[in-house]
């Protein structure tokens, strides 16, 4: 059984063709810049693995151009095992899965097996140094390193995300760190995401600290003007 904050059907912006999200509650991180603090807890409901097969088989025949169900989270690797689980179901099905991670789980044999099994993965590379990630984001920078090289090493095909936030990594000076760092992994693309303010209304309804409730979200100009430098280096 896994604890599964909530779905997203009909998604399109968490790998290929049109997916459907499975959002894990839980997460070992704690990043200043969350926009889902309320997966942070359980607070949804236990799923059997062939209960969310169940409900990801629906959605199959929108699965063309290669879609098919994403893992997210919270931290979709802290239930590995559960995965591993449903993978078999899901492939018996003609189902593939694409993991949307943090990389910020020890990786054991579990976690191997898990990445092995998915199409693609998306890996969020919050900070790239260890100074920083372990300020913003109170996690272990190696976990992180570690599940992005083995990925590289297995020919996983990996995508990059980094959520760029005004006054603390917005510079052009800091993205072209983020890009000339992400070179010791083999990925097909490197997307950055303007951080913005839709989920501050969590944070108050969950009577929780809110590190950048004034910072303001990151223009899509600006956003535009560092993934064009991103995409030449």
């Amino acid at each position: 059984m896994a604890d599964i904050h909530s779905f997203e059907s009909l998604a399109a912006l968490d790998g290929e063709g049109i997916r459907y999200g499975v959002f894990f509650t839980g997460c070992p991180l704690r990043c200043i810049f969350c926009h889902n603090p309320d997966t942070w807890f359980k607070s949804g409901s236990n799923y059997s693995p062939e209960e969310l097969v169940g409900k990801i088989k629906r959605y199959k025949p929108y699965f063309k151009n290669g879609g098919g169900v994403t893992f997210t989270g919270g931290e979709p690797l802290l239930n590995a095992a559960f995965i591993n689980e449903v993978s078999p179901l899901l492939k018996e099905q003609n189902i593939g899965y694409c993991l949307d991670t943090s990389g910020a789980v020890p990786l054991n044999d579990d976690v191997k097996k898990c990445l092995d099994n998915a199409d693609m993965v998306i890996l969020d590379v919050k900070f790239c140094d260890k100074k920083k990630y372990n300020q913003y984001t109170g996690g272990n920078f190696e976990y992180f390193i570690k599940v992005g090289k083995y990925c590289s090493d297995t020919g996983k095909r990996l995508w990059l995300r980094t959520v760029v936030i005004p006054g603390i990594n917005d510079s052009e000076e800091e993205i072209r760190r983020y890009a000339e760092f992400s070179k010791q992994f083999r990925y097909e693309r490197y997307e950055l995401l303007a951080f913005h303010t839709m989920g501050f209304f969590k944070y108050e309804n969950l009577n929780l600290n809110n590190p950048l409730k004034n910072t303001p979200p990151l223009s899509s100009e600006r956003l535009a003007q560092l993934q064009k430098m991103v995409d030449k280096i």
